[in-house]
């Protein structure tokens, strides 16, 4: 990485930004009044005499910080940020004086950078258990970073920095920085595929982490450097004329060098042995034109030297996970040395050394890549980072899991970064978003394709809301079953609107879903003032209307009716006749008026459930025959048969499953049959029976099922489900 030299005015002693300002590339500076100028000379009045905590000043820090953003390309706003940032730590200067003397998104840029402070925590997560606060602050981080890129080459800037100076620290602090260098920066480096960065890092943490190794492997190589800086010529100028003589490729660029300390160090770890024995230690880089040209070279490598078993690596047809791309060999090159040589293009040296921020920065003459599939791989990197940073403690991944599994993060049509929980839908993404485009949203766009209301929204998805020009939420959102709304901001904004609506119509809507809903359970006679008095109210009116403001949601109501229809425990009584067991409802499931334990079983005429009103019939054979009160069989029973009925009722021990028929009525289409039965495997739900009817004059189709449920609930959850299956009008039981 190029080194800048702060020139110091002798007359004034202060830094001269002229001259360092002329060092800079002339797209940042062209302007006389241009923003880095402006940038600069703010830093100058805040931070020039105000000491960071290595000891040097805001104004030096900020442009340290500014030499390594230039290497990286960023546009004028990230470099303006990286002056100033330090100045925003540690002097007087505010956000707010940014805002109003250069720009908002400058400052929005630092304040980002400064809520990656939060990055700490994670370094030290094994002796700290998460609080409430620390982990709102790390998602704020991790927000911060997914929503701009930029904001992550500031904080690298500023370490790198602070490294580059921790000798000036006590050895206590020096550790402490090496160790959260080596366990969160350097592998957010890595993930980013910003490789000089990265090495750098590395061997600054190894260096104050393992004093006594780091010395003695750079005394030994400090040993042999005239022999090696001799060799490395000689081989740069071989493999130069070798490319452009042998192969006529007229741009060739070779480098070469020692590997990184810490390279040698983990290469020496992993085979055991000491430096004398790592004989591949100089590497070697040829950048070429195109693709073909790093394979004919390669070739001619190959063809020159003998190649090392193993030591063949094409990352160019296999990229690495951070989009690194190169081919790598080590051969036995002059004098018997080991020698390893990369080659690769210079475009793929270019993301080599940037990695993903190579699709964000400035280039000249070129917009700036920061759309969606820029935004979606930086998302992936991110996330890599944070379960590597984590996996190595069990207890820290325990607590990271806290924070980060049960959110997501999500984007805008604009590119724009939403943080949602953890199963959010689109619904809960438009409220999000605003009220009322929450209570207009009619439909959903992911990634392009329309999808149901009640999709489970994944990482890294592109949500767009269609919306109607009027609209308003539907009572059916706040259903459980439906499972339309997750987040309590969305439901609380739709109870809101239901509550501010007209009194007489929610009375009236609330009598209708009543009605509605216990006709699809197949329910009749029920007793509703004894439902309004479980439900604490004195009114009918004021029962209704709070079902329709959506105070109360079907589900609950449910559970109060299914409660009601339930028997009281009866006393058992002993009887000599029909005690063999029951072969499909158990004896705890019936309560017999007068007697006990005997053998039922349900008729298959009516198939009665927990929560309807039943009565039995003594069969010849059969034990009691459970049907439904209003079962047509029964209204019919001839006059002379009616001793044979007998009061029953459900007991309290009712958890065996029951037979109900339901009647499915659709559009027809294809796969409806399939995506019903889908659904029923999904709820877990055992399918007995199905049939169907298509009408083909009005293109319509009856699905008539029968399945197995455990109750009302049960079947008001499995009828609310069916009614969302796409072409679906009606659900109701028979």
């Amino acid at each position: 990485m190029k080194k800048y030299t702060i020139a110091v005015d002798n007359a004034t002693g202060q830094i001269d930004l002229g001259a360092w300002l002329k060092k800079l590339p002339t797209r940042y500076t062209t302007d006389e009044n241009s923003l880095i100028r402006h940038a600069a000379s703010l830093a100058q009045l805040t931070g020039d005499n105000v000491p960071t905590p290595t000891f040097i000043s805001c104004l030096q820090q900020g442009l340290f910080m500014g030499e390594i953003l230039v290497e990286l390309n960023v546009d004028e706003e990230a470099l303006a940020a990286g002056i100033l940032y330090s100045c925003v730590r540690y002097a007087d200067l505010s956000l707010e004086d940014i805002c109003e003397q250069l720009s908002q998104p400058i400052a929005k840029l630092i304040h980002g950078a400064e809520k990656m402070d939060a990055i700490d925590i994670l370094a030290t997560s094994t002796s700290n258990i998460f609080s409430k606060s620390k982990m709102d602050n790390i998602r704020k981080m991790l927000l911060a970073m997914v929503d701009d890129i930029r904001i992550v080459l500031l904080k690298l800037a500023e370490h790198l920095v602070i490294l580059r100076h921790i000798y000036l620290l006590p050895e206590e602090a020096q550790k402490r920085e090496a160790s959260i260098t080596h366990s969160i920066y350097a592998p957010l480096a890595n993930r980013l595929g910003i490789g000089h960065i990265k090495w750098e890092l590395e061997d600054f943490s190894f260096r104050y982490l393992e004093p006594e190794i780091y010395k003695k492997i750079s005394r030994e190589l400090k040993a042999t450097r005239k022999d090696r800086e001799t060799y490395v010529q000689d081989m740069i100028h071989f493999l130069d004329e070798t490319m452009r003589t042998q192969l006529h490729i007229d741009k060739v660029e070779v480098t070469g060098r020692a590997k990184h300390i810490y390279s040698i160090y983990k290469k020496m770890t992993r085979k055991k042995v000491g430096l004398q024995d790592i004989y591949d230690a100089l590497a070697f880089r040829i950048l070429l034109p195109k693709v073909e040209d790093c394979y004919a070279a390669l070739g001619q490598v190959h063809s020159l030297w003998q190649p090392i078993e193993k030591e063949f690596d094409d990352y160019v047809t296999t990229p690495k996970p951070n989009g690194y791309r190169s081919i790598h060999t080590a051969v036995v090159g002059p004098e018997d040395k080991h020698v390893e040589i990369q080659i690769r293009t210079f475009d793929m040296h270019e993301e080599a050394e940037l990695g993903v921020a190579a699709h964000w920065i400035y280039k000249e003459g070129q917009p700036v890549k920061r759309g969606y599939e820029a935004k979606i791989a930086w998302l992936r990197q991110v996330m890599d980072w944070q379960q590597e940073v984590t996996q190595a403690d069990d207890k820290a991944s325990e607590q990271a899991s806290q924070v980060f599994d049960d959110h997501i993060y999500v984007f805008t049509p604009q590119g724009d970064v939403v943080e949602l929980p953890k199963g959010a839908t689109p619904l809960d993404f438009a409220y999000h978003i605003h009220t009322n485009v929450g209570h207009r949203c009619r439909g959903a766009k992911i990634n392009d394709q329309i999808v149901p209301l009640s999709y489970e929204l994944k990482m890294g998805d592109r949500v767009s809301i269609l919306t109607a020009k009027e609209g308003q939420p539907s009572r059916d959102w706040l259903n459980p079953h439906t499972g339309y709304l997750k987040t309590a901001r969305a439901k609380s904004k739709v109870h809101q609107w239901l509550r501010q609506q007209d009194l007489e119509k929610n009375q009236q809507l609330g009598e209708t879903l009543f009605d509605k809903e216990l006709r699809r359970l197949g329910i009749k006679n029920f007793d509703v003032k004894s439902l309004i008095k479980k439900m604490h109210y004195q009114k009918s009116e004021d029962f209704f209307a709070a079902l329709g403001r959506g105070d109360m949601t079907l589900s609950a109501i449910v559970h109060a009716i299914e409660e009601l229809l339930a028997p009281k425990t009866k006393a058992e009584q002993p009887l000599d006749i029909l005690k063999a067991p029951s072969k499909q409802i158990a004896p705890t499931d019936i309560s017999i008026e007068g007697v006990g334990n005997l053998l039922t079983s349900t008729a298959l005429c009516c198939k009665p459930i927990p929560g309807d009103d039943i009565i039995g019939y003594i069969t010849r054979d059969k034990g009691i025959s459970i049907h439904k009160v209003n079962c047509s069989n029964i209204l019919n029973t001839r006059e002379h048969n009616k001793v044979k009925l007998i009061n029953v009722s459900w007991g309290n021990g009712v958890e065996n499953k029951y037979v109900a028929d339901l009647v499915v009525n659709a559009y027809e289409r294809q796969g409806l049959v399939r995506d019903v039965t889908h659904l029923l495997v999904g709820e877990r739900i055992n399918l007995l029976g199905l049939t169907t009817l298509v009408n083909k004059s009005d293109n319509t189709t009856c699905i008539n099922l029968s399945i197995e449920i455990q109750g009302l609930d049960s079947l008001s959850r499995i009828l609310a489900r069916l009614q969302q299956v796409p072409n679906v009008y009606e659900v109701k039981r028979v």
